[in-house]
């Protein structure tokens, strides 16, 4: 490495500790340790190709993903466009299931049910006449 890219490497590097120590004393250890967690986030994924999620996952992430607002959703695993898909593949699935059958004969139409009363009131008419 170059002397001056040494040297400014060391000064971001005290900066940076400076920053931490200012952030442990004053109580907002929370939001470094959610930075720290985000870095080592970002280092995992580029060290690791695209996680496997189950249903179990997809589910999480769209409960959370409906709770937070759009600008805290920067950064994830999962896009705004795979969450809408992930909800259309749930809801086609839901659609898709066959309907229950209901028991016994199905109905006829009403032009039939009128046209076997007429015939039925030509057989009466038929046997009395005979």
């Amino acid at each position: 490495m170059p002397p001056s890219l040494t040297l400014v490497s060391r000064l971001l590097y005290r900066f940076l500790a400076q920053l931490a120590r200012l952030a442990m004393g004053s109580g907002r250890w929370k939001d470094l340790q959610i930075i720290v967690l985000r870095h080592e986030n970002a280092v995992l994924r580029r060290q690791v190709g695209r996680p496997a999620l189950n249903e179990n996952d997809r589910t999480l992430l769209g409960a959370i993903a409906a709770a937070r607002p759009k600008a805290l959703r920067q950064g994830w695993i999962v896009t705004p466009e795979k969450l809408l898909h992930w909800h259309r593949k749930r809801i086609a699935k839901h659609r898709t299931q066959p309907p229950t059958r209901r028991a016994g004969r199905p109905p006829i139409s009403a032009e039939l049910h009128q046209l076997t009363n007429r015939c039925d009131g030509l057989i009466h008419e038929y046997q009395n006449a005979a």
